[in-house]
């Protein structure tokens, strides 16, 4: 059974850090590449980062590049996203997910979390 559970979500206020977790269990992380996405009121769930669990390569949506980062830790089957200078414009819920490719579509990814809610206050 496959499990992706994300974790560290939270209020923070604006300029703030916070760093979420996703613990993978279930499926073979090397045949995945392992994302982020997140999803606020009322909008379409949106990329946020990925990685190949494999290789380590990244890609960032823009409106995060240079604040967040994307990293996996492989003895312990977890995947972080670090962000920094946030933003009231990144509170959502943020969810991890698993899929064959690369894609900033979610449509791409076979399994996904449960999200966790990150507010960020101004």
């Amino acid at each position: 059974q496959v499990q992706l559970v994300e974790s560290g979500g939270g209020l923070v206020q604006a300029g703030g850090s916070l760093r979420l977790s996703c613990a993978a269990s279930g499926l073979t992380l090397s045949n995945y590449v392992m994302a982020w996405f997140r999803q606020a009121p009322g909008k379409e769930r949106e990329f946020v980062a990925a990685l190949t669990w494999s290789g380590g390569s990244t890609w960032y949506a823009d409106s995060v590049k240079g604040r967040f980062t994307i990293s996996r830790d492989r003895d312990k089957n977890t995947m972080y996203l670090q962000m920094n200078s946030l933003k009231p414009e990144d509170t959502a819920v943020y969810y991890c997910a698993a899929g064959p490719i690369w894609s900033f579509m979610t449509s791409n990814y076979r399994y996904w979390g449960q999200g966790t809610q990150v507010t960020v206050s101004s």
